[in-house]
């Protein structure tokens, strides 16, 4: 294979991992956004990726080795972007929990990120999440991790398939403890509604408690998501932390 081969199979290399870190992202891989402009932005940033990350050493052997090289390279970048999207998740696992205590498990709406349906407040809390990861740099971070993948994960080398999947698993983790955080002051305002409603089923009888407390539940909602929206500052700075010290150790 000559010069010109070598230097095609690289950025093909590098574009195999690229497109599938950005095919799972929960903003770059949206339905939302237009087919060209998620392959233009993956075959730009593969460019520049190539022209800095050293030559692949599968350059210039066989069509089988190549090809088996490709579909790891592929692997990788899932197995990154899952674990991302996984811990990205964590803000719209909170909104679930908000919809579901709500009342409003059942009013779904079409998420326009994924093109199902979803929870309302869910995805208010998505995209405000969103606008505040991206206003802060975010998208930095996320090419910063796709560099530093090539350290973690070298181009060549065997998958180390336990390492990737402890780090979904611990993404899953780290996932659940977020939402639970950012939804821990909503449960409390609910638990202490639902306290405030057994008393009053008991001093009034009469009262229909069922119908009079919808209202309250999703005025009570409304109320704890506007309070948990200024909170997704302080999660995105952990999520960057996160970020930054991913593939570190």
């Amino acid at each position: 294979m000559d010069a010109a081969g070598n230097v095609v199979t690289a950025f093909v290399l590098v574009l195999a991992r690229v497109s599938g870190f950005m095919a799972v992202l929960p903003i770059f891989g949206s339905r939302s956004v237009p087919l060209r402009l998620r392959v233009g932005i993956a075959l730009a940033v593969s460019l520049i990726m190539a022209s800095v990350i050293p030559p692949a050493p599968v350059a210039g052997a066989d069509w089988v080795v190549t090809a088996l090289v490709l579909v790891q390279e592929i692997l990788t970048g899932l197995g990154l972007g899952l674990a991302v999207a996984i811990v990205f998740s964590a803000v719209r696992q909170a909104g679930l929990v908000a919809g579901q205590q709500m009342g409003m498990s059942m009013a779904q709406i079409i998420d326009p990120m994924t093109g199902e349906e979803a929870d309302p407040l869910a995805v208010l809390l998505e995209m405000c999440f969103s606008v505040v990861f991206l206003a802060a740099g975010g998208h930095h971070l996320l090419l910063r991790l796709m560099v530093s993948s090539y350290a973690a994960f070298p181009m060549g080398e065997p998958p180390a398939a336990g390492v990737m999947a402890q780090a979904i698993v611990e993404a899953g983790v780290l996932m659940l403890t977020f939402a639970l955080q950012l939804a821990a002051p909503l449960l409390a305002a609910f638990l202490v509604l639902a306290v405030v409603l057994a008393i009053l089923a008991r001093i009034l009888p009469e009262m229909n408690i069922l119908f009079e407390s919808l209202p309250l539940r999703v005025g009570l909602g409304l109320f704890m998501a506007a309070a948990i929206v200024p909170l997704l500052g302080g999660f995105t700075r952990l999520f960057g932390e996160w970020l930054s010290q991913f593939l570190v150790t």
